[in-house]
């Protein structure tokens, strides 16, 4: 069974609502046979993202980059996983008070140079998130998980 691994920090009420709606559309009852793997951002391992097939990122923007907590985990697992995950598909969510794009570079910058294929545009949102940006949320999830089923 093919496995998308989330990979998320959410320390805000707003990523939190993000999170939750990109897990709720990764586990839709209408796609079946993926398993869905949720974990922070500062718990997930190389042996996690090994074991994925796909992954679905999830960070605030803070001072104009990714929060610390997904770049210790791209610094974690960027040597042992290099060769091994080439070609995996990918997407991420962002939300920040102000400019998203230092964070969009940074982990474009990052997935690129692992040779990760980005399935889907990454969601980026400013301030409280609305009905409308939590369904995109839910669509980037439901796509990702979706997506492994073909």
């Amino acid at each position: 069974m093919p496995t998308l691994l989330i990979v998320h920090h959410t320390p805000s009420p707003s990523m939190q609502a993000m999170f939750e709606a990109t897990v709720s559309g990764a586990t839709d009852p209408e796609i079946v046979g993926v398993d869905v793997v949720r974990r922070p951002a500062l718990a997930a391992t190389v042996a996690d993202v090994l074991a994925a097939d796909g992954y679905l990122l999830g960070t605030p923007a803070n001072l104009g980059y990714m929060s610390g907590a997904l770049k210790f985990f791209f610094d974690t697992i960027y040597y042992p996983c290099l060769d091994t995950t080439r070609g995996r598909p990918f997407g991420y969510f962002v939300h920040g008070n102000s400019d998203l794009s230092g964070t969009t570079r940074g982990i474009d910058a990052i997935t690129t140079g692992l040779g990760w294929e980005k399935v889907s545009a990454p969601v980026g949102v400013r301030g409280e998130p609305d009905k409308d940006e939590l369904a995109a949320c839910w669509e980037l999830g439901a796509t990702l998980a979706a997506g492994l089923t073909a």
